[in-house]
This record gives C-alpha cells, structure tokens and sequence, in this order.
C-alpha cells in the first residue's frame, strides 16, 4: 500500500479555482437579473 494519509493533501489551487468559479457565477447571474429588469423597466 502507499504512504498516503487522509487528509494530507494541499488543496490550495482546487480552493482557489472554486471561490473563481462561484465568484464568477455571481457575477454573470447578477448580470444577467439586471439585463432582464433594465428590459422589463423600459420595454425593450
């Protein structure tokens, strides 16, 4: 068997690819909710 112990793994870029993606995701669905709002307002 190998040497490997739970838990001993560096998951330091994962984290930081995920709070990227999530950040991201806000972002872009924020958007998108002002986009239909700003239609719905002025009836474009």
């Amino acid at each position: 068997m190998s040497d490997y112990k739970h838990g001993s793994m560096d998951t330091h870029v994962q984290e930081e690819t995920f709070d990227g993606f999530i950040r991201w995701t806000i972002r872009i669905g924020g958007f998108a909710i002002a986009a239909l709002i700003f239609m719905a307002v002025f009836n474009s």
